[in-house]
């Protein structure tokens, strides 16, 4: 990522800065003041910032999306402490957080419009809460998705697979062995997990994808997510009449495992936002791509 600021001053958060008489920070990223309000430490560019917080003042801390650079972040820090009744602020751009040490008569209402004056988007705490929520629930699908896999292929692997592929096998007294279980009243247990693992991922994994799939269904349109969701409930409601009825045919729970972790890890590494629900927020996502990309910079209130 590029220390340099493309905008060459030109934004928001720059003119703010010169409305206050801050001034750009310098190579080290710290950002200097006409007042007193900026503590960088003893000497530009030695020792630790330094900021003197009252035991009374209140901290607040917004998550932020944009401060890309040394500059910003620095610049940022210099005109939120510049603000009266403001101790000390800092921001990292590492990990897109801004913290603000303030008096308690000034709101939190006081911080953003600060912020949008600086040209920052900063949505409500409600929103930032859902959005942290809908990540915690795709990092949660990832893991049920992949650990319920192997569940599923660890059973296949060691048991099926070598009576179907029995000519990769030297050992036919092991494959025999393995043939005999499967013939036996262990298969009916055996098959139960399968069926209950590889639905379970199925439903939990794939769950905003069968959502958007059936809302689909109800529109009277044909996605991609129909066809995926379509499928693999096919495939699964032929391995349960396969594996629980006389219908002759080999039980595909394990083809059910993979299907969903490749779809899970591609929602969730791929192209798509996990946290974003693209049936919910397609007027957002338009929205977007009309924005000048000088403009705004995206910021979110993380709450206290």
């Amino acid at each position: 990522m590029r220390d340099s600021d493309h905008r060459g001053g030109k934004t928001p958060l720059d003119a703010a800065a010169r409305e206050r008489g801050i001034d750009a920070p310098d190579e080290t990223g710290a950002a200097g003041s006409s007042g007193e309000k900026t503590t960088r430490g003893d000497a530009a560019g030695t020792g630790p910032r330094v900021a003197r917080v009252p035991a009374d003042h209140d901290h607040d801390t917004f998550s932020v999306e944009g401060i890309d650079t040394d500059r910003r972040e620095g610049l940022l820090e210099a005109v939120l402490r510049d603000v009266d009744g403001v101790s000390a602020a800092s921001a990292t751009r590492r990990n897109g957080t801004v913290g603000v040490h303030h008096d308690p008569s000034l709101t939190r209402d006081a911080l953003r419009e600060v912020l949008a004056e600086c040209g920052l988007v900063v949505a409500s705490g409600d929103e930032a809460f859902e959005a942290r929520r809908a990540s915690q629930f795709a990092s949660a699908r990832v893991a049920v998705a992949v650990l319920f896999g192997l569940m599923v292929a660890t059973p296949y692997i060691a048991v099926l697979y070598p009576t179907r592929i029995e000519w990769l096998f030297y050992d036919p007294v092991t494959v025999q062995y393995l043939q005999s279980i499967l013939d036996s009243q262990m298969t009916t247990h055996f098959f139960i997990n399968l069926g209950a693992l590889s639905g379970i991922a199925f439903l939990v994994a794939c769950g905003p994808t069968i959502r958007r799939a059936w809302a689909a269904v109800r529109d009277g349109e044909f996605t991609n997510e129909v066809a995926f969701v379509g499928s693999v409930a096919a495939l699964y409601g032929y391995s349960t009449l396969t594996a629980f009825t006389g219908l002759e045919g080999a039980v595909h729970y394990d083809l059910v495992a993979y299907a969903v972790v490749v779809a899970t890890l591609w929602t969730q590494f791929g192209v798509t936002d996990a946290a974003v629900d693209p049936a919910s927020h397609g007027e957002s996502a338009a929205e977007a791509a009309d924005a000048d990309p000088d403009e705004p910079v995206a910021m979110t209130d993380g709450g206290r």
